[in-house]
């Protein structure tokens, strides 16, 4: 039974969701300040069906949840700054997971492809932009398949729409769909 939240220190985690069949699927991606398990811990069903997953050498903070919320009848500030964040971190997970969801919901790859990496340029603020994800991370991100993912890339860039080498984007010119 999961107790604890975990809070990503520093490094790089993803959370896979693997099927019956070996398909996988990066959920999200966890980064510092990220929290995880806070959904299987608040909600009470102390059970995980995801795959936490090290990408680099990552240092995890485990606090138990009940010694957060529990409230004495002298609250330090720590323990009220600490639920404040966490309630910031839990707003920022619902939108990247809201983002996930128009990404995945898109009909064609182009469509996936091209929403996540307009969201990315916009969040770097900027039409050259670094992405953490390799090819297979991003067609699992995505929900797609690596080599049609990589098949679209290659056109768009083809088309002059985008240029990339490994993480690194340049969106060139707008796409009309």
């Amino acid at each position: 039974m999961i107790t604890e939240i975990g809070i990503c220190i520093n490094g790089r985690l993803h959370l896979v969701k693997v099927d019956v069949w070996g398909n996988r699927s990066i959920v999200a991606e966890i980064k510092p300040p990220d929290m995880f398990t806070e959904s299987v811990v608040c909600s009470g069903t102390g059970r995980i069906f995801l795959n936490v997953v090290a990408k680099e050498t990552s240092q995890i903070l485990f606090i138990d949840y009940k010694k957060i919320i529990s409230t004495y009848s002298s609250c330090c500030a720590f323990q009220g700054k600490l639920i404040h964040n966490m309630i910031g971190i839990l707003a920022r997970k619902n939108l990247n997971l809201a983002s996930k969801m128009e990404y995945i919901t898109k009909r064609t790859i182009r469509e996936k492809l091209l929403s996540y990496l307009s969201d990315m340029a916009r969040q770097q603020n900027s039409k050259t932009f670094f992405i953490s994800f390799n090819r297979q991370e991003l067609a699992d991100y995505l929900a797609v398949d690596r080599s049609a993912l990589s098949a679209e890339m290659s056109k768009l860039k083809a088309q002059g729409y985008i240029d990339y080498k490994k993480n690194y984007f340049e969106l060139l010119r707008e796409v009309t769909q």
